[in-house]
């Protein structure tokens, strides 16, 4: 077998930026069978990178150029006098029409001991789950107000924006209490972006109970898709009866149709190894019978074995969603012959899925979660990892790099998302405490 040798990998790397946190001994990790195929391995890491990473602050280190500045710092008192929760997770950013940003936030909170809401009026009375909302001046990146928006509600991980103007966040779990004292969980809840405080917590039970990740919006259909953050996870689409339109909102909360994908002419085609990036498959849908099935809380796969039987596809932990330019992007954090993770596209008018990257080891990508994607096209893949935690950048081609580490604790990146303007990224790093980040910097001299 042909290898490469010591020093002209040490020059290679040299000319890679953003590769300074992977040596040689991590790189030989991704299993590369020939030369070649390490050459371009190697070369992939550096394309569209803003260089190699220096600490900008305690928290964060990025490319030289980069900026950031710490915001809802778990613990600080907000505007309406609680506060802020921790566990922040998937969010999204929209404009307000006095020239400022919300910022629209989950916290993953709730666990197997009762908890007490965030604030009233609360879904569960004994869960602490739920999002908080924030006004940020887009001048100086501060905070104006920040608040509770939606309360009792459970393990609120991801979700996603509408055009419409709403963030639809997911419960990670399909919880009930013993005895059925209290509501049971694993639904969409929809905050608009509009609400100045606690909005009525309203379940929309037509969207499925089952372990929700994030959503996404095709704005040219109103359809809503959805994923599962499950070892056997379905990719799914909600047909709304109401959907949106460009003069009017959805009504999500009317009903419709919830349906798994499945892939033509492979049924119950198993996507979570043994697939080949650039490969496009077909790809078509069938309906989910019973979206709010009332065993969920027993068998929290419930609503994907009915797909399964009918010949719907397989996944592993499908998390992160975004619509961009007419397509899905969706992750599954540990799909992938390596089980490091993948990333897919789908496009709807085509009704076709192909991998986009799946990584080879964990010294390169490290199970990818939230995602979104720049104004410019990038990817933005945040790691919920093992060891130190990074924010990727892909292109659109695949090529991966490093934009930003966590230098401060172990835990998790989440809900990246860019500013309307598209000049500030603004993500989360989940505990240890959890904090939102705003980030601006030369996003001109790169790929995101």
């Amino acid at each position: 077998m042909a290898r490469l040798s010591r020093r002209r990998f040490l020059t290679r790397s040299a000319e890679v930026a953003g590769t300074a946190a992977l040596g040689f001994g991590a790189l030989q990790l991704l299993g590369c069978r020939d030369a070649r195929r390490f050459d371009r391995l190697v070369a992939a890491l550096g394309e569209g990178a803003y260089g190699p990473l220096r600490e900008a602050g305690p928290e964060l280190a990025l490319p030289p150029g980069f900026e950031y500045r710490r915001l809802g710092v778990t613990g600080s008192t907000m505007s309406d006098g609680f506060p802020t929760p921790g566990a922040h997770d998937g969010m999204a950013a929209f404009p307000l029409p006095n020239g400022n940003v919300r910022l629209i936030r989950n916290h993953e909170l709730g666990g197997r001991e009762p908890g007490a809401p965030l604030a009233t009026p609360a879904y569960d009375e004994r869960t602490a789950g739920g999002t908080t909302s924030l006004e940020i001046d887009p001048a100086s990146r501060a905070v104006v107000r920040d608040f509770v928006s939606l309360s009792g509600t459970h393990r609120n991980c991801a979700g996603g924006p509408t055009p419409w103007g709403s963030w639809l966040s997911c419960e990670e779990s399909v919880a009930e209490r013993a005895g059925g004292t209290s509501p049971v969980h694993g639904y969409i809840f929809e905050v608009p972006v509009a609400a100045e405080g606690p909005v009525e917590p309203l379940p929309l039970r037509a969207m499925g109970r089952f372990v929700h990740e994030a959503v996404a919006v095709d704005p040219a259909t109103g359809i809503v898709y959805e994923t599962e953050d499950q070892g056997r996870a379905g990719f799914y689409r909600f047909l709304p009866e109401r959907p949106y339109t460009t003069v009017a909102p959805a009504d999500l909360a009317v009903g419709g149709r919830l349906q798994m994908l499945a892939v033509r002419d492979r049924p119950n085609a198993d996507l979570a190894s043994g697939q080949t990036p650039g490969v496009v498959l077909s790809v078509a849908w069938v309906d989910i019978a019973d979206p709010d099935p009332a065993d969920a809380g027993a068998n929290p796969s419930a609503v994907f074995d009915q797909g399964w039987a009918y010949r719907g596809a397989r996944f592993s932990r499908v998390e992160g969603c975004w619509y961009a330019e007419g397509s899905i992007w969706f992750t599954c954090t540990d799909g992938g012959d390596a089980a490091c993770g993948q990333v897919w596209r789908y496009t709807p008018a085509a009704e076709e899925m192909v991998l986009v990257f799946e990584s080879p080891s964990d010294a390169l990508l490290d199970y990818p979660d939230n995602v979104c994607i720049s104004p410019r096209g990038g990817i933005v893949l945040c790691e919920d990892g093992r060891g130190r935690q990074y924010v990727r950048g892909l292109t659109r081609e695949g090529k991966l790099f490093d934009f930003a580490s966590n230098l401060a604790s172990d835990s998790e990146f989440a809900g990246a998302t860019f500013s309307p303007d598209g000049g500030t990224l603004f993500l989360n790093i989940q505990n240890d405490p959890g904090a939102t980040f705003a980030i601006w910097g030369p996003w001109e001299q790169g790929a995101l």
